[in-house]
């Protein structure tokens, strides 16, 4: 039977169900449009797939989550239910409390793949030329226990944004040599992509167009212009 807290006040009820270990993260991924399995771990690695299916299964239980068939093709996908759907303002402002307070993008915090993963999904796709290109990244700065892949391939079109963690075959046109923390602090609004260029923390090869084209295409995270305390801003220490 499953622990709780043993309180019939709501606000225990609600963490019952909200607070385990890691459902934050999978209710993040099912607003961000990750409905399958895959995709939800693929944004998640450090879940196993034991507990990621033990959380997807609690929460169906709980009626945040139905698992339906899937929209498009063959198989099974997760999608909100009412009740699940509720949640995403109390997610929302998880995120910018965190945006706000916190320093994120520590070397433990630093995932390539989570990167790109997050990256494809902030693409202003109706900026993109009306022809396919192909921008290969190579990761520095990455800690030492990170043993996922430090090179992809993004291949932009109009109509669909994918990773590639092997070479694709299609001709690169943008080379992205970059510190992966730079990234992150571009992604996440506290570093300028002009400033990561001139600093040399972002490096860029290509034609010269596509190279001038890129930064416009890159959608900062959504919590970008959450204010901060200077101190965080800027990295100074926090003084009470």
């Amino acid at each position: 039977m499953k622990s709780g807290f043993g309180q019939f006040c709501p606000l225990a009820m609600a963490c019952e169900v909200f607070a385990a270990r890691w459902t934050p993260l999978i209710l993040r991924e099912l607003f961000a449009g990750s409905h399958r399995f895959n995709e939800i771990h693929r944004a998640i690695p450090l879940i196993s797939r034991t507990l990621l299916g033990k959380r997807l299964r609690e929460l169906e239980a709980a009626g945040v989550i139905a698992d339906v068939p899937a929209a498009k093709g063959n198989g099974r996908e997760y999608r909100l239910t009412q009740a699940g759907e509720e949640f995403h303002d109390v997610l929302a402002s998880l995120a910018t409390w965190g945006q706000r307070w916190t320093d994120r993008a520590r070397p433990e915090n630093l995932n390539a793949g989570v990167f790109m993963w997050m990256l494809r999904r902030r693409i202003a796709t109706e900026r993109l030329p009306a022809r396919r290109v192909v921008v290969k990244f190579n990761f520095t700065g990455i800690p030492a226990s990170y043993r996922g892949n430090r090179r992809f391939w993004l291949v932009l079109e109009r109509s669909a944004i994918d990773i590639c963690v092997h070479d694709p075959g299609f001709e690169v046109d943008l080379h992205l040599d970059a510190e992966l923390g730079a990234m992150v602090r571009v992604h996440l609004g506290d570093l300028a992509f002009a400033e990561a260029l001139r600093t040399k923390q972002i490096r860029m090869s290509g034609m010269p167009a596509l190279v001038r084209q890129f930064p416009s295409w890159l959608l900062l995270s959504a919590y970008a212009r959450v204010p901060r305390p200077r101190a965080l801003a800027t990295g100074e220490a926090m003084r009470p």
